[in-house]
């Protein structure tokens, strides 16, 4: 099997598309520094991940239940896809000539096989042969790549039982996957896995396969903004009730866009590339100035991990690909990595930024699935256009407000603010509730100075992949920013109002992002015998951002507007009066102040921890007194 780069990225330099690939060729054989500076830190973080899973790699021959799988700080059982792991470890084994690598990735392997494969060729996510069986496809990229760049590390014996081997998980995503069997992030990553196993392995029905899915898969983009559809129960069911597609952006840019930019890539798919090009546009307009993706309002933000989606690979991959059409997608790949960077310890990424300081300890499935394609990156380097951080974010630059038609979400910026406000209604599961930020809801505050500031978690935290998220530690306390009201113990909120309006003004400059909500429970239904109709007003200027909460009928029962503030139990809280507080960050001096008292909801310690986003918060609650109207103001300096 020849080695040779497998996208050969410059190739697309010749096909006359009316974008501009100035600089690839030459990116090819010379890097400026600023690219080898991202090339570093992407080198030191995979030797860190990599070392950081050798240590949790279990080895007990006497257990073959077991032996060779990495074991996981945080989780009860072993995760099925830690044999992604070989790709990560077969290129460390390269590029360094450190035996323990090889001896890492035969040992996951062995695992794999003894618990986890299939006769049909499948892998199972955990120790089950009837659980879910289409993470099969990366798994099969995993050993592909592995196999394609760095197998000739391997004595012959192994590497030829690994292609026998893929050939047969080839063979399953051949035989099973369609378009639209399940969500959309698994026929769309077949579109490269297919092509990369047909190129491997000479196999050129693997190939018509992937090209079959890669037209389909065109019709998955939204009609305005371009954003990739079908994450939802099944990817064509039917749309919300605003009319609107299941969209996640953690999957979209941690997962398929990746592999739709390098099939594209290497096929020279012109159609397909411009589709693309428009999609990570719209996708990159959610990334906050410190690297995170806002996935705040996303369809499955139960897997929101602040740096991108539990499960998923890692956005470097299309971003850093694609940064000689869009040299702000450069910027992006660069600042996730940061961002991947500081959250991680101990050689394994925590699943946030406030995992750290909260001493909860990091689930294994992050890091064997984002040193992937760090991996790829790297075994194509010498095709890779410039990437740096030159170009600003539009996150960075952005002033006003933005609506995006397909989500109903809007994003507003003046001065050093930046936020999120969601009425998107589109659900996961159209059976069961996880309430990602809507109903009016602010999904995001940011400050350019201190950081976030708000975030929005899921409603009600459920394990809603019980396989692939971390049990929630102590008292689950929402942290999106809501009105909220309890009655007979029942919990009313605008966050599930899913048809609330939101409207906008940008005036002398103000921005006022005024929303109509009203106060239901789980099952939808609206409350009664007290105050159900609210507005909600955000509005932002480059001084402060202000809360208004108002409603016209009467309030019989105790109603509240609650804002969790993102802040690590290390940070100094002082309450200035019953009306003010402020939190000392690093960065700055954040005061709260209200026209009613500021009260803490209830909770053990210092800070309530949220696993969505994984971030501490002070859980702040302003009750509607005298007043029918409430007024919350947050400052920064």
């Amino acid at each position: 099997m020849k080695r040779r780069n497998f996208l050969q990225l410059s190739a697309v330099a010749g096909l006359g598309l009316s974008l501009p690939m100035s600089g690839l060729l030459n990116a090819c054989t010379n890097h400026p520094e600023h690219s080898l500076e991202f090339k570093n830190l992407i080198s030191d973080l995979l030797k860190d991940w990599s070392d950081g899973m050798l240590k949790v790699q279990v080895n007990n021959p006497s257990n073959l239940d077991e032996h060779g799988a990495l074991g996981c700080p945080s989780c009860s059982h072993i995760h099925g896809r830690c044999m992604d792991a070989v790709y990560p470890f077969l290129y460390m084994a390269d590029k360094t000539g450190d035996k323990k690598y090889i001896e890492g990735a035969k040992l996951v392997m062995t695992w794999a096989e003894n618990n986890v494969s299939q006769e049909n060729g499948a892998w199972t996510v955990i120790k089950n042969p009837k659980s879910w069986k289409g993470i099969t496809v990366f798994g099969a990229i995993a050993l592909a790549e592995a196999l394609h760049y760095h197998g000739h590390v391997l004595d012959e014996e192994t590497r030829k039982a690994w292609i026998i081997r893929l050939e047969k998980a080839g063979q399953y995503i051949y035989d099973t996957f369609t378009i639209d069997f399940t969500n959309i992030n698994y026929p769309g990553t077949a579109v490269y896995g297919l092509n990369l196993m047909g190129n491997v392995l000479n196999r050129d029905d693997f190939k018509a396969k992937s090209k079959k899915l890669a037209s389909q898969v065109k019709a998955y983009f939204t009609a305005n903004e371009g954003l990739l559809f079908g994450e939802c129960k099944k990817s064509s069911s039917k749309l919300s009730e605003k009319g609107l597609h299941g969209v996640d952006l953690g999957y979209n840019v941690e997962e398929t866009l990746n592999s739709l930019v390098m099939y594209a890539l290497k096929e020279k798919d012109e159609e397909l590339l411009q589709i693309l090009t428009k999609s990570l546009n719209s996708h990159l307009e959610f990334m906050l100035p410190d690297g995170a993706w806002d996935n705040s309002w996303g369809n499955r933000m139960y897997k929101w991990s602040y740096w991108g989606s539990r499960t998923c690979d890692g956005s470097q991959p299309a971003f850093g690909m694609m940064a000689h059409i869009n040299p702000a997608f450069g910027t992006a790949a660069v600042k996730n990595t940061e961002l991947l960077q500081q959250c991680t310890a101990d050689g394994l990424i925590h699943g946030g930024p406030g995992f750290i300081e909260a001493g909860i300890p990091p689930c294994v499935h992050h890091t064997f699935t984002h040193a992937k394609p760090l991996a790829a990156l790297l075994d194509h380097w010498n095709h890779l256009p410039e990437i740096n951080t030159k170009t600003n974010l539009p996150r960075v630059t952005a002033d006003g407000v933005k609506h995006f038609k397909d989500l109903d979400v809007y994003l507003f910026a003046r001065g050093d603010w930046r936020g999120t406000v969601s009425a998107y209604d589109a659900e996961y599961h159209y059976k069961y509730d996880y309430r990602q930020a809507s109903g009016g809801a602010l999904g995001v505050l940011y400050h350019n100075k201190v950081g976030l500031l708000c975030a929005a978690s899921m409603a009600e935290y459920h394990m809603v992949e019980k396989n692939n998220q971390q049990v929630q530690p102590g008292k689950d306390i929402c942290l999106t920013p809501r009105v909220e009201v309890f009655k007979d113990d029942v919990w009313y909120t605008n966050l599930y109002d899913l048809p609330a309006t939101v409207s906008t003004k940008d005036t002398n400059g103000t921005i006022k992002l005024l929303a109509d909500v009203a106060l239901k429970n789980v099952d939808r239904k609206e409350i009664e015998g007290t105050a159900s109709k609210f507005g909600v007003t955000y509005q932002c200027n480059a001084n402060e951002t202000v809360i208004f909460v108002k409603t016209s009928q009467e309030i019989n029962t105790p109603t509240a507007f609650v804002l969790p503030i993102v802040s690590p139990n290390n940070e100094i809280v002082t309450n200035i009066s019953d009306t003010e507080i402020t939190i000392q960050k690093p960065e700055g001096l954040v005061t709260i102040k209200a026209n009613t008292s500021i009260k803490i909801k209830e909770i053990s310690g210092k800070r309530t921890f949220n696993m969505v986003p994984g971030v501490e918060a002070l859980p702040l609650q302003m009750f509607f007194e005298e007043s029918k109207d409430l007024e919350i103001s947050i400052l920064v300096s």
